[in-house]
């Protein structure tokens, strides 16, 4: 999947993964009692930040189509061509899944 957002220093586009609709046992869970999603696939990757001193880019240890595990509330979400995606700094995650 590709997308048109072109993220700015250390930021990620990511698209969230649908949470899990039903429990171990069956029990359907409702929109209401769900969880907001962390896990997500990296779409977009940022050039990364300067270093301190101003002089190169630090690169980013994520790479499109890396599956990330991020932090609860972290980030911003957007609408862009009718699809919801999310923002993230890279500090924002917090480990990459198999």
């Amino acid at each position: 999947m590709s997308v048109s957002i072109k993220p700015l220093e250390d930021r990620i586009v990511v698209k969230s993964l649908e949470a899990e609709q039903t429990t171990a046992s069956g029990l359907v869970i409702p929109d209401t009692a769900k969880e907001k999603p962390q896990e997500g696939e990296v779409l977009a990757v940022g050039p990364g930040r300067f270093n301190d001193n101003g002089t190169e880019r630090v690169p980013l240890d994520v790479k499109v189509g890396d599956k990330v595990i991020y932090s609860k509330y972290g980030g911003t979400e957007v609408k862009y061509g009718g699809e919801e995606y999310l923002i993230l700094s890279a500090r924002d995650v917090l480990a990459i899944v198999g």
